[in-house]
């Protein structure tokens, strides 16, 4: 599968092996991206979940990088760093259509707790982007690279499900 639409990955071997250094390279592909001006989305405006701030850096950055279920406990993840160009050209892929679709980024939603939320994929299930809906607006939420055959399997299944019990 060739994903030669989207921008080359980030590798801190480009900063010379150095976090802090790596940590601004990845910051500013993200604030040219989400801060300086915002991905198009059909019908909605884009917004940014900036609190809490943590090194002068949004919350969504690091949503972007890193990995854990509090802001608290959260670690950084390279494979998300590496891919820190991605999510925009995915949101902008974003059909806001049924399949099939002449498009590089499959999608569904998905419900958490009483929030809905986009998950767009790559069609090889390896990489995820979620978007919260907030109805007037959606935020950017979450990234993450899916590493093993068994997660991919799940994201494929609930895309199948979403879209089967969808009235067209």
């Amino acid at each position: 599968m060739s994903f030669d639409w989207l921008p080359p990955l980030v590798l801190l071997a480009d900063a010379g092996g150095d976090w802090h250094v790596y940590e601004e390279v990845l910051y500013g592909c993200f604030k040219r991206d989400f801060v300086d001006s915002l991905p198009f989305w059909p019908g909605k405006r884009v917004g940014l979940k900036r609190y809490p701030l943590s090194k002068g850096k949004e919350a969504t950055f690091w949503h972007f990088i890193s990995t854990g279920e509090s802001e608290a406990d959260r670690e950084i993840d390279l494979r998300r760093c590496e891919r820190i160009r991605w999510p925009r050209p995915m949101m902008e892929a974003f059909p806001n259509k049924p399949p099939p679709m002449a498009s590089p980024v499959l999608w569904w939603k998905s419900q958490r707790g009483t929030e809905w939320r986009y998950v767009l994929t790559l069609a090889d299930f390896s990489y995820v982007v979620v978007v919260a809906d907030r109805g007037e607006y959606v935020l950017p939420w979450t990234t993450y690279h899916v590493e093993h055959d068994h997660q991919r399997k799940k994201l494929r299944l609930d895309y199948e499900d979403f879209w089967q019990n969808q009235k067209c």
